[in-house]
Order: C-alpha cells, then structure tokens, then sequence
C-alpha cells in the first residue's frame, strides 16, 4: 500500500464526505455483501464519547470502525468493516491496534463474528459466553483486560 495513513475523529468533526464513505463502508460490508438488513445506523455513532478511526489509502476509506464506552465503564470497539480489496493486508489489524490505544488502561469488548474470533484473540480478546446469533450471523463476545 503506497500511503496508508490512520485516522480518527469524533463525529462532529468528521467532513461531510468522510463521513459518508465511513457509512458507505459499513453498509456495503454488513448490508450488502453479508446480506443483513439491520439499522445500521443505531445512535451510537452521535454518543460524545464515539471515536471514529479509519484507514485512508491514498484517498480512499480502507477500512474504518468505531471506539465506544460502555455504560460499565468498559471501551467497546465495533462496526470493524474493511473494504474487499484492502482484506489481508493488515489494515484492520493497524486500525484496532489504534482503537485499543485509545482504550488504553480500561477493558475492552467487542462481538466478534465468529468466523474473526482467532483474528481477534491475536490481538488479545479471549472469548466470554456462548455463540449467539446477530442478524442471522453467529458471533461471540469477546473481552481483553486492561
């Protein structure tokens, strides 16, 4: 990738067009290609504590997702969503390791799908609970300690 640069922002501050290529993202990856038709759109993004970070390459959102807490206190990392053509190549790898700087000191959670739970245990998440169904896609809970 010849300049891949990560980002962050709250939503406030993210211009227009980014922000409807982070949305773009979202719905072509968890609406489209998986076939979920969910709101995708569920509030939390407005929440004054919602960070988005994504990657740009060379102009183009790569991947992006977002950093939330929890009323727990515990920080929350969701909607990870990485273009097709951008998989594989380590962007949303560099994207959580972001995510979890942001979190850093405070647990972490996040609902992985359950086809991502080794990819996520490598970056430390172990997985709590039994598998359940999101809009007919299995995941699992999974936590990493401060």
């Amino acid at each position: 990738m010849s300049s891949l640069q990560v980002r962050e922002a709250a939503l406030a501050d993210l211009p227009p067009a980014v922000l409807y290529a982070l949305l773009r993202l979202r719905v072509d990856v968890f609406v489209v290609e998986q076939e979920c038709a969910y709101p995708e759109l569920d509030g939390r993004d407005l929440e004054p504590t919602c960070v988005h970070v994504w990657a740009d390459v060379d102009g183009t959102v790569a991947a992006t997702l977002r950093v939330l807490r929890d009323a727990d206190g515990r920080g929350r990392i969701g909607r990870v969503a990485t273009a097709r053509e951008f998989r594989g190549a380590g962007v949303a790898a560099r994207l959580m390791e972001r995510a979890l700087e942001l979190l850093e000191g405070s647990d972490v959670v996040l609902d992985a799908q359950a086809h991502l739970q080794h990819w996520y245990a490598r970056l430390g998440f172990v997985a709590q609970g039994e598998l359940f169904q999101e809009d007919g896609i299995p995941h699992v809970t999974m936590v990493r300690t401060a």
